[in-house]
């Protein structure tokens, strides 16, 4: 295996490594969100409406951790440093 594929298959399976446990974090804190959201708004429902933005902007700041692995799978994608070092030998 020459060190072009060695250096791809590398950074293909980090990224899909990054993504799925980002993913699978971010998808069980926003259920735990919602879950605990809903449970307040059935136990006080004059109070469903201020529960609910709130729940609205955790929800938002959870996803952020979701996007920050996107990132930096399309990092390791695309902005590898390796590919540069393979290209120059």
């Amino acid at each position: 295996m020459d060190s072009y594929s060695l250096i791809g298959a590398i950074s293909v399976i980090g990224a899909c490594l990054c993504m799925g446990i980002g993913s699978l974090g971010s998808a069980i804190g926003e259920g735990n969100a919602a879950a605990a959201a809903l449970q307040a708004m059935a136990q006080q429902p004059d109070e469903a409406s201020r529960i609910r933005s709130t729940m609205f902007v955790s929800l938002a700041m959870i996803e952020t951790s979701a996007l920050y692995a996107l990132l930096i799978a399309f990092l390791t994608l695309y902005a590898n440093p390796f590919w540069n070092y393979a290209i120059n030998q």
